[in-house]
């Protein structure tokens, strides 16, 4: 066992200012009170420097190097991530469409004693994010390829504006970009109840200004997300350097599994556990 695969969580994580292991204490509740308000209030919330600095090399060198294993493959999408012939009016966002050329390093093929693999399996860092977004409890989800993963976007490449199928995102820049691929996004533009179709086709317009935010991340911060009802991007990326992030993808029920044809999309394959899956949807919104 190496030294890094021997780490703890509390190795990992500055417990000074976040302390996974004593949630009761003041400095626990106020940065769980914080991440509550500004999730309640605009969306998403930033843990600056939750990985310990002086580990934010190893985290960087360790996502480097399983990053080439991600699945490439550049395709046509929309902000829904539904069909692109659906039956949609001609003025629909849904009908504009866009290159996503970002990839996925599947859960199979990131090791166990990573640095993220470590944070995503334990406990009490699941029940710190659960608390975070005011949730009783998170379950890893039971699927094989996407309960962790890295994204990866090439230079030249860009996550377009879309919607999350999650209601909550976990999210860790692990290395930046030279330049661009910022975090886009646009609090609440919908609810479970409207998809407020005229403010979504602004944005892609270009005239959401009003609407969109920019949000600068570090290598090591933790990134809490409501990316449901939230459409978001990563700008594309420019220089020599590729952007790394690893997503956390819990649930909260247990045995979530993603479905077959979006599964093949983002990973390239299916396995068996996909076949025997079946999707339960939460809402009736588009994606």
């Amino acid at each position: 066992m190496s030294a890094v695969e021997a780490l703890t969580p509390d190795q990992v994580v500055d417990t000074d200012r976040y302390p996974l292991a004593d949630p009761d204490s003041p400095e626990a509740q106020a940065v769980v009170d914080r991440a509550r308000r500004e999730l309640a209030e605009v969306g998403c919330t930033v843990l600056p420097d939750f990985v310990r600095p002086s580990l934010r090399g190893t985290l960087r060198e360790e996502c480097a190097g399983f990053a080439p294993l991600a699945h490439f493959d550049v395709e046509t999408v929309n902000v829904y991530n539904i069909a692109l012939d659906a039956d949609l009016p001609e003025d629909h966002p849904g009908r504009r469409t866009f290159e996503r050329g970002n990839a996925f390093v599947a859960r199979d093929r990131i090791p166990a004693g990573s640095l993220i693999s470590v944070l995503y399996s334990d406990p009490a860092f699941q029940r710190f994010v659960a608390r975070c977004f005011d949730l009783p409890r998170l379950h890893e989800l039971a699927d094989p390829l996407s309960g962790l993963v890295l994204n990866v976007v090439e230079p030249g490449r860009e996550h377009p504006w879309h919607f999350d199928t999650n209601e909550f995102t976990v999210s860790m820049l692990t290395q930046d970009a030279e330049g661009g691929g910022e975090f886009e996004y646009c609090p609440n533009i919908r609810s479970a109840r409207d998809e407020h179709i005229d403010d979504v086709r602004a944005v892609l317009d270009g005239q959401g200004g009003r609407l969109t935010r920019r949000l600068p991340l570090r290598p090591g911060d933790l990134q809490l997300f409501r990316g449901r009802y939230s459409l978001h991007r990563v700008s594309p990326v420019r220089g020599a350097t590729a952007r790394h992030s690893a997503i956390f993808a819990y649930s909260e029920r247990p045995g979530v599994i993603g479905s077959v044809s979006r599964t093949r999309q983002l990973f390239g394959r299916v396995l068996p556990a996909h076949l025997a899956a079946e999707t339960v949807r939460g809402d009736a919104l588009l994606d």
